[in-house]
C-alpha cells in the first residue's frame, strides 16, 4: 500500500529528527554504542511515523464514512422533534446505504484496524455534522438522492465528493485536522494519494498490511545503512559541493544525498536512474526551490565517478 517514495520520505524525516536531536556535529566520530543507540532511536521514530501515516489513512476513510452514515442520525433527530414538519419526516437516507461505503465498512481488516488503533478517537462528532450539512446543501447531493436506482459509478462519485470537496477543500476543516490529527501537515500528501488510490481500486485492500514485510525491511535497511555509512558518504559528497560550504547546505539536502549515495552503492536491485529521480522529486517537495537541481547535479556527478571506479554493482530484481 505505502510506496517506496513514501518510505524514502519517512526515512528522511526520521534522519532529520535524529540530526536535530544530536548536540555534536553530524560528521563527528561517535562510539559503537552511540551508533547502535542512534539506529535504535531512528528505527523507533521510523516505525512510529509509518504507524501514524497508517492511522491518518484509515482515519480519513472513517471520517468520510461517518459523514455518509450521519444521514440516518439526522433523519432520526428530525423525526423526534416535538412538532416535526413533513420535510423532517421525509429525510432521504439513501447515502447511508451507499454501495461503495458498505464495501469499505464490510472490509474486515478495516474494522480490525479501526478497533485495534482506536481510530474512532480521531473523529469529532461536531465536524461530522458540519460536513454532512455542507454535503446536503450541494447540488451534487441533490442529484444523487434524486436518482432512484444505484449505479456503482454514482455511488463512488458521491463518496469522492465528500472526500474531495467537503473534506479536502474545506479550509476550516483542514485547519481543524492540522491542529488535531498528529502528523497531518507532514503526511497530508501521502494520505491524499493513498485515499485516491483506494477510490481507484478498493477491492481486497488489507488495512492491516499498510507496509509489506519487504518494504519494511527496505525502510529499516535504508535508515541503518545511511547512519552506518555517514562518514564515508560525506567523504564522497563534500568534494562535489564545489563552491558550496557543506556546513551551509540545507540539512535535508545532505540527508537526501547520503540516502541517494547509499542506495547507489548498497541497494543492488534499485536502478541508479530510479534513485536519482526519486531524490530529486523529494528534494523539490521538502527542501528549498533550488534543491532538486542541486541534488540532481551532485548525485549525477557521484554516479559518474563511482561508475568509473567500478563501485556501482547492480543486479536485476527477481
Amino acid at each position: 500500500m505505502i510506496s517506496r517514495r513514501n518510505i524514502r520520505v519517512k526515512v528522511m524525516q526520521a534522519l532529520y529528527a535524529l540530526e536535530a536531536a544530536m548536540t555534536a556535529p553530524a560528521a563527528a566520530a561517535i562510539s559503537e554504542k552511540e551508533q547502535s543507540d542512534l539506529k535504535y532511536q531512528g528505527t523507533k521514530l521510523l516505525n512510529a511515523d509509518i504507524q501514524r501515516a497508517s492511522m491518518l489513512f484509515t482515519g480519513s476513510l472513517l471520517m468520510m464514512a461517518r459523514v455518509a452514515q450521519y444521514a440516518e442520525m439526522d433523519a432520526g433527530n428530525r423525526a423526534a422533534k416535538y412538532l416535526p414538519s413533513a420535510e423532517d419526516l421525509n429525510v432521504n437516507t439513501k447515502i447511508a446505504g451507499n454501495t461503495f461505503l458498505w464495501e469499505l465498512l464490510d472490509n474486515n481488516t478495516f474494522r480490525e484496524k479501526v478497533e485495534a488503533d482506536k481510530v474512532s478517537q480521531m473523529i469529532d462528532d461536531e465536524w461530522i455534522k458540519k460536513l454532512y450539512q455542507q454535503l446536503v446543501k450541494s447540488e451534487e447531493y441533490s442529484q444523487y438522492i434524486a436518482e432512484q436506482s444505484r449505479s456503482y459509478n454514482a455511488e463512488k462519485q458521491i463518496m469522492q465528493f465528500i472526500w474531495r470537496k467537503c473534506m479536502l477543500e474545506n479550509e476550516a476543516f483542514q485547519e481543524y485536522i492540522q491542529d488535531e490529527w498528529n502528523g497531518w501537515e507532514d503526511d497530508k500528501e501521502m494520505t491524499v494519494m493513498l485515499v485516491e488510490n483506494f477510490f481507484r481500486n478498493n477491492k481486497n485492500v488489507n488495512f492491516l498490511s499498510f507496509i509489506s514485510s519487504e518494504k519494511q525491511e527496505y525502510a529499516r535497511s535504508l535508515l541503518t545503512t545511511t547512519l552506518d555509512k555517514e562518514a564515508y558518504c560525506m567523504e564522497l559528497i563534500k568534494p562535489k559541493l564545489k563552491n558550496w560550504d557543506a556546513e551551509r547546505v540545507a540539512i535535508i539536502d545532505l540527508i537526501l544525498l547520503r540516502m541517494g549515495v547509499c542506495e547507489m552503492l548498497y541497494f543492488p536491485t534499485i536502478p541508479t536512474k530510479v534513485t536519482i529521480n526519486e531524490y530529486i522529486e523529494i528534494a523539490k517537495q521538502y527542501s528549498t526551490p533550488q534543491s532538486g537541481q542541486f541534488v540532481n547535479g551532485v548525485l549525477d556527478n557521484l554516479l559518474k565517478e563511482l561508475t568509473k571506479e567500478n563501485k556501482i554493482r547492480k543486479i536485476e530484481r527477481a
